[in-house]
């Protein structure tokens, strides 16, 4: 009998009008981030969308510290 591998875990993709009002930035400050490589996304046809673990990583990037 052949073992199953284990099952991914389900990835939430979100549009960029998602990411954008959840960052509380433009769409286009979005599509700017995806386009130079600083934030990881998916392109369906002609829209991206965004895993939102990559959102996650570039938010906890983006951090600094407050002095």
């Amino acid at each position: 009998m052949t073992e199953r591998p284990a099952p991914r875990p389900a990835v939430r993709f979100m549009t960029v009008a998602e990411v954008a009002a959840m960052m509380r930035v433009s769409k286009m400050t979005v599509y700017r981030l995806v386009h130079n490589g600083e934030m990881a996304a998916v392109r369906v046809g002609r829209s991206f969308r965004v895993p939102a673990p990559a959102v996650r990583a570039y938010l906890d990037g983006a951090r600094t510290d407050a002095a």
